[in-house]
């Protein structure tokens, strides 16, 4: 179901909710992507936690109008971007209204612990007790999914004058933005691929620029395969090979991978940086939460094996706008967005090696820090881009923090008046179908101030130009078991052993936003934002080579996701941004204007060899199997089918642009958006846009 009726039917299925939690001993309600919600009971009343009250601009109607008129090329006010001592004598939030906003806080025994730097938001910390007194909604436990939550019974009510100052009231629920990194499955076990320590895959004293250890070669040879079991049964199947021997060790350490060499000839960046056009005078913001303890150490190993500069106190700053944070995965597993933050860093610094990095740190993945560390990115100006490469399903906000979808777009639409730009990779699990439930698209990638980044599967010919790309979606099917011994006479699995849809960009009409101008400029139709508007490799399959320590091991290891998309097209924004020597500010608006060839349309592609076969059962008529009865594509008749050894000798059939029920196709689509730059003549055209 797409979530497409508008403010009645939200308000109607969020107020259910809330009525349906506050309800004592009512045991089920509707939660998470129409699963159920079991309540637990009240919060713990002497429970410390933290809100945030967000306050209302100055003179919003005026600011919208403004704008909107800086993104239109009629307009006198086009690319006219506001200071900020303009934008906070004009709109911000005053002094004297966070004086009274800080002065309900105290009088409800709530202490301050933050405020921003131009009253947009503020912080405070007290009791589950306090913290209702002064929202006016009771705090409940409650069960979603089989994870445990705190979820308010209805939204906060303030009192007296600062109910005409605040619009947001966060941190009432614990929800949190996930990461969009992915690793490739191991479709083995169901785990990422396993890491490769870095010491054992080459001599560190050996490092040096351009040192190749996965397999490029993601689009191997045509080949067949026999499979032989007992009594007789049997399989054959042909098609093209994915990658190459597993077994062969570096430098074809599976699965298949690339480095920032490859990357930048497949894409021309290579005769941007001859023309000295690298970033340099540019910084890229990335907003992440927890960081990285080995950061500036992972990514000066990837930039020796890449031959990049050095991150040093001259080019590279980290921030820490909501308090002091440690992942903690020098010394154990940490907390998860170690990975994250190194491919943020690395692949950035290798799209755009001249620009500076401003790493911002969220204490946590709150929606508050994350929140406050891209407000932190705008307000300081810290950079013309700011990267974010994560987010939520859009109808869990709807239903469950509809607050949450205005903050971030009001911060989106100031950095817009700023003359920046705020990216958001667009999700890594397609329509969400398989994940929530529901079919819905990833915030804050929908906000229409926000700029949605989606992705693509890359295959490289010998010379890493680009042989094929196509809209991210992977679906996989076994077609063989264990070999006995060896790497020989597997026995087939009969019939073949549907897996499915495993991952692929996110993107989809959103449930909330309307079709902002520039999209219906452009053509596209619909009352609703369509995400996402461009896209960049993101297929972990076809992923990149990046470098991160957990437990003082140091690995190298091949990932993608949205994750990649979004920095790397942030530093190709950067190197624009450099080229015009102005900012740009939102970068949505200004792809939709560009002239056809700029943007390489992205479209499904039927493999030249595409996986198919037959079984056999003795005593039985053969069953022959096309590539799509072998993979089972949803909506989708052009695809790449391949064969697919993975880590051990179990055999498979993988797919490449079956996208949930996503599809790639010519003009604008829901995987790729437009499609993804043709780079050095995209940064040319860009380059006039002043």
């Amino acid at each position: 179901m797409k979530f497409r009726s508008k403010s009645l039917w939200i308000a109607v299925s969020i107020f259910a909710l809330l009525a349906l939690v506050a309800v004592s001993g009512f045991a089920q309600v509707s939660g998470r992507g129409g699963a159920k919600a079991q309540v637990l009971g009240a919060e713990d009343p002497s429970k410390q936690i933290t809100v945030t009250m967000w306050l209302n601009q100055h003179n919003k109607a005026e600011f919208d109008a403004l704008v909107r008129q800086m993104y239109d090329r009629s307009s006198p006010s086009y690319h006219h971007w506001l200071t900020i001592k303009d934008y906070q004598a004009r709109f911000a939030p005053s002094a004297a209204d966070m004086a009274v906003v800080q002065k309900y806080l105290a009088e409800h025994n709530l202490k301050v612990v933050y405020t921003d730097k131009l009253n947009h938001a503020v912080s405070a910390r007290g009791t589950v007790a306090d913290v209702e007194r002064a929202t006016g909604v009771q705090l409940n436990r409650v069960l979603i999914n089989g994870e445990e939550h705190r979820l308010p019974n209805a939204e906060a009510k303030i009192s007296g004058a600062t109910s005409k100052l605040v619009y947001a009231v966060q941190g009432l629920n614990d929800f949190k933005y996930q990461s969009h990194a992915k690793f490739p499955v191991d479709p083995d076990t169901g785990n990422p691929m396993p890491k490769i320590p870095l010491s054992k895959a080459v001599p560190l004293s050996k490092l040096g620029p351009a040192v190749q250890y996965f397999n490029a070669n993601c689009f191997g040879a045509p080949q067949g395969r026999d499979f032989v079991g007992p009594d007789g049964v049997q399989a054959h199947y042909t098609g093209t090979r994915y990658g190459i021997n597993i077994f062969d060790g570096p430098p074809s350490l599976p699965p298949c991978g690339y480095d920032a060499p490859q990357f930048d000839k497949a894409f021309g960046l290579t005769s941007l940086y001859a023309k000295g056009l690298d970033g340099t005078g540019q910084t890229v913001a990335i907003v992440d939460a927890y960081g990285s303890d080995t950061i500036t150490g992972d990514a000066n190993i990837f930039a020796a094996i890449n031959g990049l500069p050095a991150l040093t106190s001259s080019n590279f700053a980290i921030y820490y706008p909501t308090g002091p944070t440690s992942c903690g995965n020098a010394t154990g597993p940490g907390c998860g967005w170690d990975t994250e933050t190194s491919l943020d860093v690395e692949w950035s610094h290798s799209v755009a090696p001249g620009a500076n990095i401003a790493l911002v740190l969220g204490l946590d993945a709150s929606f508050t820090s994350l929140d406050l560390s891209d407000l932190f990115a705008v307000e300081t100006e810290l950079a013309a881009v700011v990267s974010n490469s994560w987010g939520a399903p859009e109808i869990e906000l709807i239903l469950l923090d509809p607050g949450e979808l205005i903050v971030q777009n009001n911060i989106a639409e100031t950095g817009a008046a700023l003359g920046i730009s705020l990216n958001f990779s667009s999700g890594d699990s397609g329509d969400f179908l398989a994940a929530v439930g529901e079919t819905t698209v990833s915030m804050p990638a929908a906000a229409p101030y926000a700029t949605g980044v989606g992705g693509t599967s890359l295959f490289l010919n010998p010379d890493h130009t680009i042989k094929v790309q196509t809209g991210w979606g992977t679906n996989l099917t076994r077609i063989a078991s264990y070999a006995p011994s060896g790497d020989t006479g597997q026995p087939p699995i009969i019939p073949p052993d549907f897996i499915g849809f495993y991952f692929g960009a996110g993107g989809g009409v959103s449930g909330f936003w309307p079709l902002p101008p520039y999209q219906s400029t452009y053509g596209l139709t619909g009352s609703w934002r369509l995400v996402p508007d461009i896209a960049m490799p993101a297929d972990p399959y076809t992923g990149a080579e990046f470098i991160d320590t957990e437990s003082a091991e140091t690995f190298i290891s091949v990932v993608g996701g949205t994750s990649w998309a979004c920095p790397t097209f942030s530093g190709i924004w950067a190197i624009a941004t450099q080229a015009v020597g102005a900012p740009l500010g939102q970068a949505a608006p200004l792809l939709y204007s560009l002239p056809a060839g700029l943007i390489t349309d992205i479209v499904a592609v039927e493999g030249p060899d595409n996986v198919s076969g037959y079984t056999y059962v003795p005593g039985t008529p053969k069953v022959n199997y096309t590539s799509a009865e072998l993979l089972a594509p949803v909506q989708v008749t052009d695809f790449v089918g391949m064969l697919y050894n993975g880590t051990s000798t179990r055999w498979y059939a993988i797919s490449f642009g079956t996208d949930s029920s996503l599809a790639t196709g010519p003009g604008w689509d829901d995987v790729t958006g437009l499609g993804t730059p043709n780079v050095a003549a995209f940064v040319a055209e860009v380059a006039k846009a002043k």
